[in-house]
């Protein structure tokens, strides 16, 4: 991997890893709109593949390709983020979401149902379902900001740290633990099959024997509870 001059070669390195930025993209890709392109995706994971090179330290004990994971993965998001694919009306429309579920739970003392929600917005039960729909794309970008704000991952103010460098906030991690957990039951399962197992939402929705389109719709109702069970929803 090094050339004559003990100097990295890029292009042996970019090959060697290419599979794994590959992997990393197309799990993002099956959760993200039609108009986002898996080769931006690759470009962007190899952009990151690059500067966890740069930013390596063998002597922490992490593996290369453990740090490398984390700065392709990031690197992705970064490059999601500069996306706003949705308009403002909807995001607008989201918030109140948040703020009205979180609002209801409070009320009845348990996760409401989206009769319930939609009524409280003042929607038909299709409207409120097509808002759900509307929302996903943003949702997953805020399911992983959500994550990392609940202290799933911490890292220093200097860099996107090694396994080695990163501290767990164990309060905030125990909320983020104890909100999935009240999710209910048919959401609670979709979050496991979604993030830990990494079905897409046909596998999910043959799990769960509905269509792709529902899956849409209560993944994006799950994130807007616990983003209103976390967050100060104003």
């Amino acid at each position: 991997m090094y050339t004559a001059q003990g100097k990295i070669n890029q292009e042996v390195l970019l090959e060697q890893y290419y599979p794994l930025v590959r992997r990393q993209a197309l799990a993002l890709l099956v959760r993200l709109p039609a108009s986002v392109e898996l080769d931006d995706l690759i470009q962007a994971g190899m952009v990151g593949l690059l500067d966890a090179w740069g930013r390596y330290d063998s002597s922490t004990g992490a593996t290369f390709a453990t740090f490398a994971s984390l700065r392709i993965r990031g690197a992705m998001m970064d490059e999601l983020r500069t996306r706003d694919w949705l308009p403002r009306s909807v995001r607008r429309s989201a918030r109140a979401m948040d703020a009205c579920i979180h609002e209801l739970e409070q009320r009845l003392g348990r996760p409401p149902e989206e009769r319930e929600i939609a009524a409280e917005l003042g929607m038909s039960l299709s409207d409120y379902q097509q808002l759900l729909a509307d929302t996903n794309s943003g949702q997953l970008l805020a399911y992983e900001e959500l994550v990392d704000e609940q202290g799933d991952v911490i890292v220093d103010d200097q860099e996107r740290a090694s396994p080695l460098k990163v501290a767990l906030d164990g309060e905030r991690r125990e909320r983020l633990i104890e909100a999935i957990a009240a999710l209910p039951e048919r959401e609670k399962l979709l979050m496991a099959l979604y993030y830990q197992e990494e079905l897409n939402l046909k596998e999910i929705g043959a799990v769960l024997g509905v269509s792709e389109s529902r899956v849409s719709q209560l993944h994006s109702q799950a994130v807007s509870r616990l983003r209103g069970k976390l967050a100060d929803v104003r």
